[in-house]
């Protein structure tokens, strides 16, 4: 309750910007209760207060334009100065070695869901800097991911009204099931997609074919 009250009190002296410069400072590491806040500014957009479509834009820029900081700050400054100097951007030993990890285990596709992993989501910019993942690479999975995250916070605010702290924690407990339905989802998403592409492409060698077999016979 606490936290939310201070929720409440930044947006009535700061209003929108709270969504974009929060954002931005969460994802370059400094503590901001990122998710409460965009649930919380979907509830108020549920009451009218404030306009959904704005809050998604500068919910948007303030978590890209953080990632993208961090992505070059990990690029042009490299592991050591993140090791050496972590502590003054809040960095702590356990959640740097956590990402690595996870980097290791998940590569590229962390980016995406790494939003959606506490004590991960801010470092996954450093490390792809660091990992030099090319930024067009980067900016897909980041940006991709960034737009379904803040959409889905938002949105638990703006659908739920007053019950959105509920479901907000059950969002929260089975974030692991929900990424899953989502890989899922994609996977099944490509695979139809290829096979689609690979039934036209039969299709045309078939018909030329048999065009050929027919200019053959005439």
């Amino acid at each position: 309750m606490e936290l939310l009250e201070k929720i409440q009190q930044l947006f009535g002296s700061y209003g929108y910007s709270v969504m974009f410069f929060g954002l931005l400072l969460e994802f370059i590491a400094l503590p901001f209760p990122g998710e409460t806040t965009m649930a919380y500014a979907g509830y108020l957009s549920y009451r009218g207060q404030l306009d959904f479509g704005t809050l998604v834009i500068l919910a948007f820029l303030g978590t890209t334009i953080g990632m993208t900081i961090t992505y070059f700050i990990g690029a042009r400054a490299g592991l050591p100065f993140i090791m050496r100097y972590g502590k003054w951007f809040f960095f702590k030993p356990d959640k740097l070695d956590k990402t690595q990890k996870w980097f290791a285990k998940y590569g590229n596709g962390l980016i995406f869901i790494g939003y959606f992993i506490p004590g991960v989501r801010h470092f996954t910019g450093y490390f792809s800097g660091i990992a030099a993942i090319p930024f067009r690479k980067f900016a897909l999975y980041a940006y991709s991911g960034a737009l379904f995250w803040v959409v889905l916070f938002l949105g638990i605010g703006k659908l739920f009204g007053p019950g959105w702290s509920a479901i907000f924690q059950l969002a929260h407990q089975y974030t692991a099931v929900i990424l899953a339905v989502i890989g899922v989802v994609l996977i099944i998403a490509v695979i139809y997609r290829y096979r689609r592409s690979l039934s036209r492409s039969n299709t045309r060698k078939a018909v030329s074919v048999r065009q050929r077999q027919k200019q053959n016979a005439d």
